[in-house]
């Protein structure tokens, strides 16, 4: 649901949608001096840690079962998305930059990503005609995919692809180093990841976990994915590398922010790296994509025909 396919975007959707974005970000130590501050810091982080840590796979067998409820709250939400891809030469130097901005928002229990603006420009009547032809598509693959995995019990992604379950991540990669920490002032659980690159994989979802290491941050009272950083730790390729090839140490990030005290919605997602997409040039830059303006859904005009419009504050039937 992208003017451009990319790698980076599927990485990202797997992962959100999938537990965890993994990272190998390495955090620097910094000077400290000694100060009130400082030492209120120390004494906050030493009764963290005081505490005992939740077993790793109970813990994120729970953010797998609150999925389901989450995505339904989900729903009842629309949100603006600006879109960065910049485009690097062999310098460095940036040769190219697209912005495009999306409204993100649920139709038949599909979510959708409607293009709004090509760089800076309303879409012309013909473009937002083939935008809703495509929407229509997409929505009407993604629901028949949906009801097959439903009838087989199956639990998908907003795009109506099979999750990958917790019990199959640990069997592709390992979960370590569990620790407490403060982020935004809630309780926080970081836990390292490291795919095994030599582990046998059943679908694309799983070569994704396979190749893969990094940090995921939990939200440790509402067991949700709170922040992901993560890079390949090697090439990543599929199709023999004819139909995705993704350059080693490409890397992205994700961050989500409770919305309303009530649901956590995507606010910042990123990228860099190299990758070559089916019969798209090889690529390399970076993808910056920035969420806001959460709002919900109130029956009154339309974004799209046959879709309801949104206002601040309004209120919608549950979505079951």
């Amino acid at each position: 649901m992208r003017t451009l396919p990319s790698p980076f975007r599927l990485g990202v959707q797997i992962f959100i949608v999938a537990l965890v974005f993994l990272s190998g970000t390495v955090i620097a130590a910094q000077e400290t001096r000694a100060s009130p501050d400082a030492d209120k810091a120390q004494h906050d982080q030493a009764q963290l840690e005081e505490r005992p840590l939740p077993d790793i796979s109970t813990l994120m067998q729970q953010v797998q079962a609150n999925l389901k409820g989450a995505e339904a709250a989900r729903r009842n939400y629309i949100y603006h998305s600006v879109e960065t891809l910049q485009e690097l030469d062999g310098s460095g130097a940036v040769k190219k930059s697209t912005v495009n901005a999306y409204d993100v928002f649920w139709l038949n229990g599909v979510r959708v990503v409607k293009l709004e603006k090509k760089n800076g420009k309303d879409l012309t009547p013909d473009e937002q005609k083939k935008e809703s032809e495509r929407i229509d598509k997409d929505v009407a693959k993604a629901r028949e995919r949906k009801d097959k995995a439903d009838a087989k019990g199956k639990q998908t992604d907003p795009d109506g692809h099979e999750l990958v379950t917790a019990a199959r991540i640990l069997e592709l990669g390992a979960f370590s180093n569990a620790r407490r920490v403060k982020l935004n002032d809630r309780d926080t659980i970081v836990i390292d990841y490291s795919g095994n690159p030599k582990a046998k994989t059943k679908n694309r979802e799983e070569q994704v976990f396979r190749d893969l290491v990094g940090t995921v941050w939990v939200d440790e009272q509402d067991h949700v994915i709170r922040k992901v950083e993560g890079h390949f730790q090697s090439a990543f390729k599929m199709g023999a590398g004819l139909l995705v090839n993704v350059k080693k140490d490409t890397s992205f990030g994700f961050e989500q922010r409770k919305i309303n005290g009530e649901v956590w919605l995507p606010e910042r997602i990123q990228a860099q790296g190299g990758f070559h997409y089916l019969l798209f040039a090889g690529f390399n830059g970076s993808l910056s994509v920035q969420m806001s303006d959460y709002r919900k859904f109130k029956a009154t005009a339309t974004i799209l025909p046959g879709l309801n419009k949104v206002e601040d504050g309004a209120k919608t039937p549950d979505p079951q």
